[in-house]
């Protein structure tokens, strides 16, 4: 099967969307398809590389950090991918590539699917002054672009359950995307553990909460320092790998607070170096609850840490609660359960190792694959 991935975003960008499309495309070529890849480039120039076609863009940061939107129509490469005759067309983005995934499908008389990887809703404050307002805009934007496709993969039924309710009409099936697992069980050596964290100001026996993620405003990380503010026990630390919009804002909070040495922001690392911050936190934390799936937090389980997440629905399909993980309603819980991991390192043991069969039991690169060439043999039949 030929298969024709397009995406706004790409390597060497970091981000949910890029890494569930390179898994599908990694499991997909497993599997024996024949991929190829169209996204934006980073200037006005367009070109290829090997299976993967970029035509020429430039950047619209304001609108959103890092976003580019594509310039002219590359009709050269267009028609080239037109020629090549996919069976299938997968979008992953809903603006500029989308459109050209449109055409290159009506072009080719085949099936266009597309990937719902962003609750705009839950991202107003960049484009609209009112939640009301921007809400309304979101759903509005997200029934007419799914109407355009024949079928919607989500990574959970709550994603499923929000686009059902915008009232979309188009068939979705909820499919959670697949990670490369393997990599997250290789922890550091006690001595490069201790080394590191003492890098960042953490002795031996602190208690290190870790947030991996964008450091943006609808991740609610205010809501983690504050509540940490309020823990007397100095030993209790926060490590916030990554990096985003709000990163300034948050480090003032920080500091207003009264955390300087207790909350660290280590900024954004090399991909290849994220795996071992997994092993420097004690409990991975998050107050998020604008995630579609969450891939750091499977990460993290894959890693074997202990997770405490704010209750969401997008944790349904993941977290069972005193299972393989904890989730708070509100601050008082999220003291109870912190003081609980703390204070009994069997149940984060426990947890820990729970989250880690959940993880390899559910998120694979070849099970995702498969779930994917499923709905594209639906439809091709």
């Amino acid at each position: 099967m030929k298969v024709l991935i397009s995406t706004d975003w790409y390597k060497p960008a970091v981000n949910g969307v890029v890494t569930s499309l390179v898994n599908l495309a990694d499991g997909l070529t497993a599997s024996g398809h024949e991929i190829r890849i169209l996204t934006l480039s980073g200037s006005r120039h367009s070109h290829k590389e090997g299976n993967v076609t970029y035509v020429s863009s430039v950047g619209v940061g304001k609108l959103y950090p890092n976003a580019r939107l594509k310039v002219a129509p590359s009709s050269r490469y267009i028609k080239e991918l037109i020629e090549w005759k996919p069976d299938i067309v997968h979008s992953q983005c809903e603006f500029s590539t989308f459109f050209l995934a449109r055409k290159i499908a009506e072009s080719c008389g085949c099936p266009l699917v597309h990937s719902y990887h962003t609750v705009y809703e839950d991202f107003t404050h960049y484009f609209s002054p009112s939640v009301r307002v921007g809400k309304y805009m979101a759903t509005v934007f997200t029934r007419h672009i799914l109407s355009q496709v024949q079928a919607v993969i989500v990574p959970t039924e709550k994603i499923k359950t929000l686009l059902e309710g915008y009232g979309v009409e188009t068939p979705i099936t909820a499919i959670p995307s697949g990670l490369e697992l393997e990599q997250f069980c290789t922890r550091l050596s006690s001595a490069e553990r201790r080394a590191r964290r003492a890098g960042f100001g953490f002795g031996e026996e602190d208690r290190v909460l870790l947030y991996l993620g964008r450091l943006a405003k609808e991740k609610h990380i205010s809501e983690i320092l504050r509540f940490l503010s309020h823990i007397r026990d100095a030993s209790v630390k926060l490590l916030l790998v990554g990096d985003g919009p709000y990163r300034s804002r948050l480090e003032d909070e920080a500091r207003a607070l009264g955390l300087n040495g207790r909350a660290v922001f280590a900024g954004m690392v090399d991909p290849s170096e994220v795996v071992r911050y997994y092993s420097l936190g004690d409990i991975f934390v998050t107050a998020s609850k604008s995630e579609t799936q969450g891939l750091t937090y499977v990460e993290a389980m894959a890693a074997g840490l202990p997770l405490l997440c704010c209750d969401d629905p997008c944790l349904n399909d993941l977290i069972i609660s005193g299972v393989n993980g904890l989730t708070y309603k509100d601050e008082e819980e999220f003291h109870y359960m912190l003081e609980l991991l703390c204070s009994d390192k069997e149940l984060c043991r426990l947890l820990g190792e729970a989250a880690r069969e959940t993880a390899f039991q559910r998120y694979s690169i070849k099970g995702f694959a498969d779930c994917a060439e499923a709905v594209y043999r639906g439809l091709i039949i």
